[in-house]
């Protein structure tokens, strides 16, 4: 008796073979849904710390001697390297800016295009940078290796807040240096710039002085200092977190210090972005 046709069964559901449009769209919302948690979870510890710092101060219990022993370590690691990057950036805007508005016949210029360009773009950024790349990865590495060492866990179960005893002094230092450091990229950038256009593109210094003046407000060194405070405050809290988030050992406090120091660098891009056009909206450049 010959066997009877064969019927084919269709495949079960988890046989089927998914197209590379699905698992393309899956891991995207995989990947904003994270980072959607990753953003929530470092705006929580910045409320938090933000909130505890106040009410420290408030009952006189800051910790101010740590707070000034991590804004020391900033200082240290970001000084030298922000007159370093002030200096080379001073130079190439006033030869740059230089170069153009001597076609036009108008070297006065040079003082208040050069100015501008320094307090409001070059040294916000350059201090975020600074702050980013150097005070977030000493932050991350700090806080990932005491993560991984638990004792984050042992400052918990002995009733010590983490987030009070290890973050809340880093964002004060972080806000403390912040300011400091876009001041001193300010004055090292405009007396680069200020020596260049002087000797090499034939600017007489009360020309210089008189159009940065007469164009530079202090409203915008007022913005510059703003931005450089959201800059650090940005920083300060995402190293926090990929910092107290770091596990796998070694391995894992690499990775936290990674991710922090990029996440940083372009969060102030970002940020800078928006503030910067915020401000001409609302505040258009006048002379003085």
């Amino acid at each position: 008796m010959g066997a009877g046709p064969t019927t084919q069964l269709p495949p079960a559901p988890a046989d089927i073979p998914l197209s590379a449009r699905t698992v393309l769209r899956r891991n995207f919302a995989e990947t904003i849904v994270s980072a959607l948690a990753t953003f929530g979870r470092a705006l929580r510890i910045g409320a938090t710390a933000v909130r505890i710092g106040a009410g420290d101060a408030v009952r006189l219990r800051f910790q101010l001697r740590e707070t000034l022993h991590q804004a020391w370590f900033l200082v240290k690691v970001t000084a030298v390297p922000a007159v370093l990057m002030a200096i080379p950036f001073g130079v190439i805007l006033s030869a740059q800016v230089g170069n153009i508005v001597s076609q036009l016949g108008a070297n006065s210029m040079i003082g208040a295009a050069g100015g501008l360009g320094v307090i409001k773009q070059g040294a916000p950024m350059a201090a975020g940078i600074l702050l980013g790349g150097a005070g977030a990865a000493a932050i991350a590495a700090d806080l990932g290796a005491r993560t991984v060492r638990e004792e984050v866990d042992a400052l918990r179960v002995m009733g010590v807040d983490p987030v009070q005893r290890l973050v809340v002094p880093r964002i004060a230092a972080m806000m403390l240096i912040a300011p400091l450091l876009n001041v001193l990229i300010i004055v090292v950038g405009i007396a680069a710039g200020y020596a260049v256009a002087v000797t090499a593109l034939d600017v007489t210094p009360g020309s210089y002085w008189d159009s940065f003046g007469a164009f530079t407000t202090s409203l915008d060194v007022w913005v510059s200092l703003a931005k450089s405070l959201m800059f650090g405050f940005l920083v300060v809290v995402i190293a926090c977190q990929r910092g107290l988030e770091a596990r796998g050992g070694p391995r894992g406090v690499a990775d936290g210090v990674n991710a922090a120091v990029v996440l940083s660098v372009a969060a102030i891009t970002v940020l800078n972005t928006v503030v910067t056009q915020v401000v001409t909206m609302f505040v258009p450049m006048r002379a003085a």
